[in-house]
């Protein structure tokens, strides 16, 4: 990736995140009877899917096609994106909690690269894979692990964000320091909504424990909104120097799994850089979309439910190309609007 186009489109921080700082969490975790029927209802209820103002102009328009793709009534599914442009947003369910799975390894690679940066260790630093030993689940607080290959930090990160290596991914949280030096990561970068609370190992040996399209679980978990938020500040070198963002975002573009997901829909000439993520009724995928001329777009797509994963898989492509197309659409209006003389988003 040319790290110079991500300057042509950096637009003011506060346009960018300021849409999606500080949302409050509408749904509650654990509750029970009635109090659970009320969460249920406020969130994962259909009045949520769609925008309550249906003016013609273009967020509303926007989320209500996206809305429609990603209608929930076979599971719950959150939607957000930024165009790093212009720094349009949209949400359908964008601030309620669904479990991360490996999306959280893009905030993962991120804390490894600020230790980096702050010369604690380097890409060439060697680290040894973990590989999880059997046992029950729930069985302990941490499943146990056993180390294999020393691989340097360079090779753990491309393992870890192309072929979501569990082993790697494993390896580079014991070095920071475990979840919690992720959380003061992710909490200083002000990513409020994010908690991540258990090594990979732990967390496949004990995954199956709630089912995400009916229970809201914050542990491991995220809002779509606080995953867009992540991408957007690597994207425009809010946290990482060059070099690290560069690194980070050059890894994902060459990310093997999920092709069935954000880039199955995609047109030809637009780079995906993505990471996915997949646990027990749940599938994933978050990334940045840079078209042809060089317009980014950061987005996270969680979906659960549909009955099986391959249904899971079409949804999130046919609502990441239903977002690429809307701003694109968007794009091309303003252009023609300006040629005009015409005030952007009327008819």
């Amino acid at each position: 990736m040319n790290i110079k186009r991500i300057g042509r489109f950096i637009a003011p921080l506060a346009l960018l995140v300021a849409p999606f700082a500080g949302a409050p969490a509408q749904a509650q975790t654990g509750a029970q009877a009635t109090g659970f029927e009320q969460s249920f209802d406020s969130a994962f209820g259909t009045e949520l899917r769609e925008p309550r103002d249906y003016s013609p102009d273009f967020q509303n328009q926007l989320e209500l096609r996206i809305a429609q793709l990603a209608e929930g009534s076979e599971g719950r599914i959150g939607v957000a994106a930024v165009d790093l442009a212009t720094g349009q947003t949209i949400s359908i369910l964008g601030d309620q909690r669904f479990p991360m799975a490996s999306t959280s390894k893009i905030a993962i690679a991120a804390t490894f690269m600020e230790g980096v940066e702050q010369g604690r260790w380097s890409l060439s630093s060697e680290f040894p894979l973990l590989w999880a030993v059997r046992s029950q689940p729930f069985s302990t607080r941490v499943a146990p692990v056993r180390e294999g290959e020393y691989l340097s930090a360079r090779r753990l990160i491309e393992l870890m964000l192309t072929r979501s290596s569990n082993q790697a991914t494993d390896a580079l949280l014991k070095a920071i320091g475990g979840p919690s030096a992720v959380n003061d990561w992710a909490h200083r970068a002000g990513l409020s909504e994010f908690s991540l609370d258990r090594d990979i190992a732990t967390l496949v040996r004990d995954d199956g424990e709630h089912d995400p399209a009916t229970f809201i679980d914050e542990r491991d978990s995220a809002s779509p909104e606080t995953m867009v938020q992540l991408l957007a500040g690597l994207y425009q070198g809010r946290w990482l120097s060059q070099a690290s963002r560069e690194f980070i975002i050059d890894t994902m573009e060459r990310c093997r799994t999920g092709t069935r997901r954000i880039p199955a829909m995609m047109p030809g000439g637009v780079t995906v850089a993505h990471k996915t993520g997949s646990l027990n009724n749940t599938s994933s995928d978050i990334g940045i979309l840079t078209s042809p001329d060089g317009r980014a777009i950061a987005l996270a797509i969680y979906v659960t439910g549909q009955g099986s994963r391959l249904a899971r898989e079409r949804r999130i492509a046919s609502i990441a190309r239903g977002i690429y197309d809307g701003y694109a659409e968007a794009e091309a209006r303003r252009y023609a609007n300006a040629e005009h003389n015409v005030p952007a988003y009327t008819q």
